[in-house]
């Protein structure tokens, strides 16, 4: 129960890392908000944790339009008085040549992935000064493309690079300005997921891919969400009290390299 009594919304938490992030909150003890567009998918994790005898409030949500992220924390703090916890983990990727790439792809990724981050840090931080006493901590899912590069993956690439270096300058304003609100980044390697498994599927062999993929580790192997749910329960809790500005890399190896 090291999550016993906060709240906490996931953000993209219908699948993969997200759900597993939420359904690991849930056992820790906090009180979860599970949002997505994925509506079927995201009621069936709220519904899970329900069922396993947790607390669980299922909002449609898109991360790059501020008014669902203010109803999202509105519904959040009318359901359960308080907001304690934040994962800004909804992304998604793509990639190719960049002079390939076209100013709407790359502005739809920065929408999502960093717009995302912004927005649900600046009304996440308005809650949080709100509770009595004032605090929390914001947990921004960033990538190991947040930290090394990749020769076609240059949006990722940037707005991965962009979470963490904006995690680090919130995490400064929060420890100045004396609002006990932690901001940290987590990098994940490449995790076996559905989104994983089903660009594999549509680019290839399914069990070639996955062969590749663990060779890219020097562990042997690709991560599994849980891998990096249990990295976020760390940065969520009171166990990371004297933690803020940080990135925790869960990678398997593979930035080491």
């Amino acid at each position: 129960m090291r999550m016993n009594g906060k709240v906490a919304i996931v953000t993209g938490a219908a699948l993969g890392l997200g759900a597993a992030m939420a359904r690991m909150l849930a056992r820790e003890g906090a009180k979860v908000v599970v949002t997505d567009i994925k509506d079927a998918e995201g009621e069936g994790v709220a519904q899970a944790i329900t069922e396993a005898g947790g607390e669980a409030l299922y909002r449609t949500h898109d991360v790059a339009d501020e008014a669902a992220w203010e109803a999202v924390v509105a519904a959040t703090l009318d359901r359960f008085g308080r907001l304690d916890v934040l994962v800004n983990n909804a992304g998604v990727g793509w990639g190719g040549p960049p002079e390939d790439e076209t100013l709407k792809r790359w502005r739809q990724l920065m929408a999502i992935n960093l717009d995302g981050v912004f927005l649900g840090t600046k009304h996440a931080i308005r809650a949080m000064k709100r509770n009595d006493p004032p605090g929390g901590a914001i947990v921004n899912i960033s990538s190991i493309e947040g930290l090394v590069g990749d020769p076609n993956l240059g949006a990722y690439n940037a707005s991965k690079g962009g979470v963490r270096l904006y995690t680090k300058s919130v995490a400064l304003y929060c420890a100045k300005a004396g609002l006990n609100i932690r901001v940290n980044s987590l990098h994940p390697g490449y995790i076996w997921t559905p989104m994983v498994e089903s660009y594999l599927a549509e680019h290839g062999d399914v069990a070639e891919g996955r062969r590749a993929l663990d060779a890219m580790h020097p562990v042997g192997h690709v991560g599994e969400p849980d891998d990096i749910a249990y990295g976020v329960v760390y940065l969520a809790s009171d166990e990371a009290k004297f933690v803020t500005g940080a990135e925790l890399v869960i990678d398997g190896g593979y930035t080491a390299q």
